[in-house]
């Protein structure tokens, strides 16, 4: 019996040199049952990567049918049945992506919720993506984007370019069940955004980035940060992720805490914290300890103070020290903001 860390077939765009721009997987695998996989390396060899031919797909697919697996046997029949370039990855370990279908197989993962954030390895991810124009028309290479356009225009139908990017919305490949996103083009695809999270219009979800749900989201959620259930992070609020200044800790928010409006956060909080609004917090603050009765007793840098709990952070209004105390209240989020998604 074989294993294989993650399995996916799916349909893509490439460009005119026959590179791989993007990938569509309609249902990845994350660690598929070993029968599964006897499947797919006997209909497709070992390779991690393979762009399969008719008789490779028709063999799939029966092989599938044959074996109880209905709904990936008519996956791959409406596969085969495009004119569009298909593409099966078969990864035995989790190791960084060589290619581009092997990276958008990591940020399907993140996406259908098979992985949390930093649950799988995208070491070196935006070396291997392209940078692409995301269009009305789909994927197009950028050095071949103004040839469509000049054709678009003397066709008369406009093509109109959405962004150029590394990586395009997650909605264009996956909304996940039970959410609410008021504008899509800010939540990309990779990112991780789980059942009852609601994004307004200035959320902003990255990559490799999310929130357990529920969660209310109205500012930025940067690379490589992690959520958890009823945080509330409020309009203009920003956290740093963990590539901003080559920094290598890892941001994360505990549950029930709340992030002010157009604060910011440069250090992983544990449950029930806030910060007031205003308010950034680095790692290398100076925060001044107060005890019950809000009497100073010692001044710390904030990092000490990462992962600890039940704390409010907020300045000093007539010296403009950053203080700390005991937070008294933890944050409920309005359930039927995020029930009904």
């Amino acid at each position: 019996m074989s294993n294989l860390y993650s399995f996916a077939i799916g349909v893509g765009s490439k460009n005119s040199r026959g590179e791989w721009l993007e990938v569509y997987y309609p249902a990845p695998l994350l660690q598929p049952d070993p029968a599964l996989c006897d499947i797919v390396i006997a209909c497709l060899g070992t390779a991690d990567e393979v762009e399969p031919n008719a008789t490779q797909m028709a063999a799939l697919e029966s092989a599938f049918k044959q074996n109880g697996y209905s709904e990936l046997a008519a996956s791959v029949a409406q596969l085969a049945a495009s004119k569009r370039p298909t593409v099966a990855v078969m990864l035995t370990s989790d190791s960084a992506p060589d290619t581009v279908p092997q990276g958008y197989l990591k940020l399907h993962l993140l996406s259908h919720r098979l992985v949390r954030p930093h649950g799988t390895d995208l070491s070196g991810i935006f070396g291997v993506l392209k940078n692409v124009a995301w269009t009305s028309a789909g994927a197009i290479d950028i050095e071949e984007l103004p040839e469509h356009l000049l054709q678009a225009r003397i066709q008369g139908q406009p093509l109109t370019v959405d962004c150029v990017d590394k990586f395009p919305k997650m909605v264009d490949y996956i909304v996940p069940s039970g959410i609410r996103i008021a504008d899509a083009s800010r939540v990309r695809l990779g990112a991780y955004v789980g059942e009852g999270t609601t994004v307004m219009h200035e959320g902003f979800i990255n990559f490799n980035a999310g929130t357990e749900g529920p969660n209310m989201v109205e500012g930025r959620i940067s690379a490589g940060v992690f959520c958890a259930a009823g945080s509330d992070i409020g309009g203009g609020a920003s956290i740093m992720g963990t590539l901003s200044g080559g920094g290598s800790m890892v941001i994360s928010m505990g549950e029930k805490c709340l992030l002010g409006a157009n604060a910011g956060l440069g250090i992983p909080l544990g449950d029930r914290c806030t910060l007031e609004a205003g308010l950034y917090i680095t790692a290398g603050t100076v925060v001044t300890m107060l005890d019950d009765q809000k009497q100073a007793t010692s001044k710390v840098k904030a990092r000490e103070l990462s992962g600890k709990s039940d704390l409010l952070f907020r300045r000093n209004s007539v010296s403009g020290c950053v203080e700390c105390l005991t937070n008294k209240s933890a944050v409920e989020l309005n359930q039927s903001l995020h029930s009904s998604n």
